[in-house]
């Protein structure tokens, strides 16, 4: 019972991780809902020759192309780094109850639970740039 205890509390920090990423992926998931609703509206104005000239809604059209891509990306590599960390807690209570050495598996896993992490951010970033690419136009 002790171990177990111990266990557990090793394992809070991932869960705390886990909660991050789960927040950070409502984010990106919520980005992309704004990508996704735009996107149609001038879907609907292409289609009914609105306001804006044919040409201006096609570029913004492949803006948003461009942007659903990455923050898809984004997506995909904090989905990644999620299964990983729960793969670490995982981990930590087989080797716990097994009494199995799994310190260098558990460390492979934070890091690339990491490096997901960070490539989802990156991703992030990069979706932010190209969404405010215009206003950054012409300004000094």
């Amino acid at each position: 019972m002790n171990s177990i205890a111990k266990v557990i509390q090793i394992a809070v920090a991932p869960v705390f991780l886990l909660s991050g990423v789960g927040v950070m992926l409502s984010v990106f998931t919520g980005r992309l809902s704004r990508i996704v609703d735009r996107a149609r509206v001038l879907e609907e104005r292409l289609g009914a020759a609105g306001r804006l000239p044919e040409q201006d809604v096609q570029q913004e059209l492949d803006k948003l192309s461009l942007r659903s891509r990455v923050i898809d990306r984004a997506i995909s590599l904090g989905i990644c780094a999620g299964m990983l960390v729960c793969m670490v807690i995982v981990a930590l209570f087989v080797g716990d109850l097994l009494g199995i050495e799994l310190s260098i598996l558990i460390a492979v896993l934070f890091v690339l639970a990491m490096l997901s992490f960070i490539g989802a951010f990156t991703c992030f970033l990069q979706e932010v740039l190209i969404a405010t690419a215009n206003l950054r136009v012409g300004r000094k």
